[in-house]
């Protein structure tokens, strides 16, 4: 029998925390059949009651990439002097 993980997902501490920006937990999910990344943030509200905040990203979103710098276009014309 196959274990079917839609709809479900985990959290883990994080470690890798070095800024307060960074999140508190991480680890990933499965929804409607997609994967993502998932953070999370704790904080106190109200009443100090505890707040996760969570975030999602696709995990096959592609990284923005900044087009490569073009180089000039070398002029090859065939009237070059020659001494």
């Amino acid at each position: 029998m196959n274990y079917d993980n839609n709809n479900r997902g985990g959290l883990w501490k994080n470690d890798k925390r070095t800024t307060e920006k960074h999140p508190q937990l991480s680890g990933a999910a499965e929804v409607d059949g997609k994967q993502y990344w998932v953070s999370a943030w704790t904080s106190k509200g109200e009443g100090n009651k505890p707040i996760v905040s969570l975030s999602f990203k696709p995990k096959d979103e592609a990284p923005a990439q900044q087009a490569a710098p073009q180089a000039p276009a070398e002029d090859w014309s065939d009237d070059i002097p020659f001494s």
